[in-house]
């Protein structure tokens, strides 16, 4: 995202009482680590976000970058540890495994960088919960290479992406969970979806979308370069599609097609 429209965005979220960013949305934030740390400098130190937290991968995650971060102010970095080896890594994500040790790496490397320095940023991680031998190697490898270096870790449901990953899910003969739950232990109902009534998705081309694994910009409820936060999260087509979730009847809307409604 262009950083100039970036930083008038986030102003005026928090100035409609927006408290936690998250400076991310799909793909992987570190690959732009300047832009991240400009973003988090600019939302602790200029905006005065309450909160604001990212979520990685950490295969471009480095120590340098990471602490920069730190030092911005993040408040939150969670990791998303979904594959026990490069092999499943690449099977899983359908990208080269190449990567898969240095996330490894990149996460305990973040734990030893908060202790040396004294940063107050939260490390947490997050895996999906697979089945059968999938299931017993992620827990063999969250035992030795990601727990010791995170102050939490919580299961996730296999989520459908919001029907972007299905014909991949499909493949590797996974079946998602109905809609978007929340974490396993505290599961909500999949209508009304939740997120649609308390997280706005905002794009890099500063699209509002309503759905956070909108991928493919089917969700888009207003733009923001065209008018601001509050008057795109209140537009006609954002509160119709809430008040069909509250029906639990999302019958001829956009998220008909979701795996919780098919």
């Amino acid at each position: 995202m262009d950083f100039s429209l970036f930083k008038r965005i986030t102003r005026d979220m928090r100035e409609a009482g927006v408290e936690e960013i998250g400076v991310f949305f799909l793909g992987e934030s570190f690959m732009n680590p300047r832009l991240l740390v400009d973003c988090v400098q600019y939302l602790k130190a200029e905006v005065g976000m309450p909160y604001v937290f990212l979520t990685s991968n950490a295969s471009m995650a480095f120590p340098d970058a990471v602490e920069a971060c730190m030092k911005a102010g993040l408040d939150s970095l969670k990791w998303s540890a979904n594959a026990a080896d490069a092999a499943q890594f690449e099977q899983i994500m359908a990208v080269s495994g190449k990567p898969f040790d240095r996330a490894l790496g990149n996460i305990a490397a973040a734990w030893d960088v908060r202790a040396q320095k004294g940063y107050r940023t939260g490390l947490y991680a997050s895996s999906i919960k697979y089945d059968g031998g999938q299931q017993q190697k992620m827990e063999a490898l969250l035992e030795s290479k990601v727990k010791p270096f995170v102050d939490q870790h919580y299961w996730l449901p296999l989520y459908s992406m919001g029907a972007f990953a299905t014909v991949r899910e499909a493949e590797l003969g996974f079946k998602p969970t109905a809609g978007n739950q929340g974490r396993l232990g505290a599961l909500r109902e999949p209508l009304p979806c939740w997120s649609l009534f308390t997280e706005g998705h905002v794009t890099a081309e500063s699209k509002l979308s309503a759905c956070c694994f909108d991928a493919t910009s089917n969700w888009v409820m207003g733009d923001l370069v065209e008018q601001p936060f509050m008057q795109a999260w209140n537009s006609t087509k954002f509160t119709q599609l809430r008040e069909a979730h509250l029906r639990k009847d999302v019958r001829g809307t956009i998220c008909e097609n979701c795996v919780a409604y098919s």
